[in-house]
């Protein structure tokens, strides 16, 4: 088995553990938050916005002017939870942001027409 494919089911067993009224592994977590990511830089490629899930990683996507130095002027951060329910469209962005569980500065940051990334 391939380690795309198991980034890719990692996705799947975190949505499961959530059906079935628990929370997934934090290993497991993380590798479903890094394939979230990879699969919006690929299909978003660009790096005018910055988007930060720490603990577990961090892209750039978008096309549009690039940053290189100091803090970029589009930035997305949210925490890991949050990150899945969103890339996989159980939590719409705009009540993510809303809520306060996304935090998104800058004019490219509103990532609703790439998303969800994974469907689950």
């Amino acid at each position: 088995m391939s380690a795309a494919h198991n980034k890719s089911e990692s996705v799947d067993q975190a949505l499961d553990a959530l059906d079935g009224g628990g929370e997934p592994t934090r290993e497991v977590l993380r590798d479903a938050v890094r394939a979230l990511l990879a699969e919006l830089a690929r299909t978003v490629p660009g790096r005018s916005v910055e988007v930060r899930i720490p603990p577990f990683g961090a892209i750039q996507c978008v096309e549009g002017p690039r940053h290189t130095r100091g803090t970029p002027p589009n930035v997305v951060e949210t925490d890991p939870m949050t990150w899945l329910l969103v890339a996989t469209g159980r939590l719409s962005w705009g009540d993510a942001v809303d809520s306060g569980r996304i935090r998104a500065s800058g004019i490219r940051t509103d990532l609703t027409p790439y998303l969800p990334v994974h469907q689950g």
